[in-house]
């Protein structure tokens, strides 16, 4: 029996397993970074081990550092979550080696399925469908296009998809050095690309008695960089039948390597319903919730069963509903997905259950009989309450949090069930549009977007989702220009009641207040759109705005504003922060940047700079001062976040300063390079 078990992981995977272990009677303990100390999964353990550094290399990826803090702690078990050293064989051996409990599949499956190259040799003896395995070096133009992809890894680092052959050496280049610096391991290969393709992903369970659930397929094709952004049960393309195909495959997989508890087996399908096997995942998924909401069944759970050495009953609970999740991170789509830094000042979304952990069945149900002891004896809220919709926040944020650049800038997954697939993504998009989100750009609009376009309503989804939509028009604000406009308003409005309340001087007078008619009181934002500058007035009938004479201004507090026009009103809940203003409303949620009327020298760059986007490490620099570059061309690139991003010139000019080299760590803000507009009318 596991009593004390150790989370080699961080962030809401890590709080995940915590809620399980809490309702087993498990103690939990944290292992955390300089920079996680009062992170949240640090905070909601009952025991926090420390480890020494901030960077992933020098504690999250430390098997010796982890293994000594579970002995250090008193732990008698390791669960791996995901990412990290999760599918790391050596570390699950050495877990079991240290005499602890090992939540995982044995060491052997891990390596069995830790390479691609050898796991899909080893998929095509068991009679799986594999794509075909490409060298880089041997790769022809009839073999075009190609992904190339690490062996060690997933999660779209090391990924490249190469369209001529000219490109081919730079691209096998850089996913060599991104899957180094990723696993510690370079070594890449060569697939067909598909690039309609649609990835299906089989979630199996299995125990140490030769049991294998299949448990339904879940769709992630809509992804970016190769990385899942939307995740659904089941999928919309799959009938009975492939349904069927799938589980066969998926359950061979497993049963090729004798697996053993959570895993994943995924594939790249056809429109025509076949399908080649991509990988397996031997640890708990990203997107597990989505199967613990259509199933009722608690994952986390059932793995501590089976470690425990519990059997499966030999067929699982049958799948109920629809469940969509979206990964909200902190990064700019608009703007080649940048990741971003800083505050995360509030957040919080409506009618959510954190981590959404199914409730228990009455005693008796199925699955006791054969020493379950909490996995599948699960029903989850949906089943009990007859179709209510359920909307899960599986976090490892919080509002006053800050996002740096040394992890994954996922913020959350919010998950939704409900009878149908229409009302899941319809509510889950009404839920990600009323979050309240302030500090950083997200991902937020772009989810939203999607889950409302008529062609995911449809299903008609494939990883090419984003280019044949339009990245441009899927990341537009929810909030139109007319709609930020008004919340500038309301945000002027708002800080004018503010100077009120703070003014000391006279008391009893609107501020702005004159006995003779003056100028306009006037403020400047810059919106998503562009500058907005804002006049208005107060006189005897109340504020007027300076120009928009039809809209009438009801109740103005510090944090709420009425604006109508006609009969017609809305509410903006205004909340400002020292950099930024965040007006929130059924119009959509804007961010606003004051404009200083007196901005201060020094803080002024010149004309043309490239500034860094986020703290980073630059790796590799492709031009020197003087050189002429053309628009869209790779200057240089920044390594942060567990990805390398390209910085490019934004015109056609002249390097004339380059004030960076390989090896330099530069922080937000930075000056990278400065690029001189051949055409400096063009380009004031």
């Amino acid at each position: 029996m596991i009593s004390r078990l150790l989370v080699a992981n961080r962030g809401e995977i890590a709080r995940r397993v915590f809620r399980t272990c809490r309702e087993r009677g498990i103690t939990t303990v944290a292992v955390h970074s300089d920079a996680d100390t009062r992170a949240l999964h640090t905070t909601d353990a009952d025991i926090a081990v420390r480890l020494p550094g901030v960077t992933a290399a020098d504690t999250y990826l430390r098997a010796d550092l982890i293994i000594e803090a579970a002995l250090a702690a008193g732990a008698d078990a390791v669960h791996p979550g995901y990412g990290f050293l999760s599918e790391n064989a050596t570390f699950a051996q050495a877990v079991i080696d240290a005499g602890l409990t090992w939540v995982g599949p044995s060491p052997d499956a891990i390596d069995a399925m830790g390479s691609k190259i050898a796991s899909k040799k080893l998929m095509a003896a068991a009679g799986v469908p594999v794509l075909p395995e490409l060298d880089p070096a041997t790769v022809t133009e009839a073999d075009l296009p190609v992904l190339i992809k690490a062996s060690a890894g997933g999660g779209g680092r090391g990924m490249r998809v190469v369209q001529t052959l000219a490109e081919l050496p730079d691209q096998v280049e850089a996913a060599r050095a991104e899957a180094a610096a990723a696993f510690g391991d370079p070594t890449v290969f060569c697939e067909p690309y598909l690039a309609t393709g649609r990835h299906i992903e089989v979630q199996v369970m299995a125990d140490t008695y030769g049991t294998i659930w299949a448990l339904g397929e879940r769709e992630c094709s809509i992804q970016r960089r190769h990385q899942k952004v939307v995740e659904e049960a089941p999928s919309p393309m799959v009938d009975p039948a492939m349904r069927d195909r799938l589980h066969a495959a998926a359950t061979a997989a497993a049963a090729a390597i004798a697996y053993r508890g959570a895993g994943t087996v995924e594939f790249l399908a056809a429109d025509d319903g076949s399908f080649h096997f991509l990988e397996m995942n031997t640890r708990l998924q990203v997107e597990h919730p989505v199967t613990e909401l259509v199933t009722g069944l608690d994952l986390v759970a059932l793995q501590l069963d089976i470690a425990e050495g519990h059997a499966l009953p030999l067929t699982p609970l049958p799948v109920h509903g629809h469940a969509i999740e979206v990964r909200l991170y902190a990064e700019d789509p608009a703007h080649t997905w940048r990741p971003q830094t800083g505050p995360l000042h509030t957040f919080t979304l409506p009618a959510t259950s954190a981590f959404g952990v199914p409730t228990p069945a009455p005693v008796g149900s199925f699955g006791e009989s054969a020493g379950i002891e909490g996995g599948v004896r699960a029903v989850s809220p949906k089943l009990q309450g007859g179709g209510a919709v359920v909307v899960r926040l599986d976090s490892g944020f919080a509002g006053g949090d800050v996002v740096t650049a040394h992890y994954d800038p996922m913020l959350a997954k919010v998950i939704v069930w409900a009878p149908t697939r229409g009302q899941a993504a319809r509510a889950l998009a009404a839920a990600l549009a009323q979050a309240r989100i302030h500090g950083l750009v997200t991902n937020r609009d772009l989810l939203v977007n999607v889950l409302r376009h008529p062609a995911f309503l449809a299903g008609r989804i494939s990883t090419a989702f984003f280019d044949q939509h339009g990245l441009d028009m899927l990341a537009r604000p929810l909030a139109d220009e007319d709609a930020q406009r008004l919340s500038a308003y309301a945000a002027a409005l708002a800080a004018s009641a503010a100077e009120r309340e703070r003014a000391t001087v006279v008391t009893g007078l609107p501020g702005g207040w004159r006995n003779v008619a003056s100028a306009p009181q006037t403020r400047a934002y810059q919106a998503p759109a562009g500058r907005i500058d804002v006049g208005y007035r107060r006189t005897r009938d109340g504020v007027r705005i300076e120009d928009d004479a039809e809209l009438t201004v009801g109740e103005v507090t510090t944090t709420r504003v009425e604006l109508g026009r006609g009969n017609v009103r809305h509410a903006f809940t205004v909340a400002a922060y020292p950099d930024v203003v965040c007006v929130d409303s059924v119009l959509g949620p804007v961010s606003l940047r004051p404009v200083e009327r007196f901005p201060e020298a020094e803080v002024q760059v010149a004309s043309g700079s490239l500034l860094a986007p986020l703290p980073g490490a630059v790796i590799r620099v492709a031009v020197a001062e003087g050189d002429q570059v053309t628009a869209g061309q790779p200057l240089l690139w920044l390594e942060a976040m567990k990805m390398q991003h390209e910085i490019t010139a934004p015109t056609d000019g002249t390097v004339t300063s380059l004030p960076v080299a390989v090896g330099h760590q530069v922080e937000v803000g930075a000056v990278l390079a400065v690029v001189t507009p051949a055409d400096p009318e063009a380009h004031p």
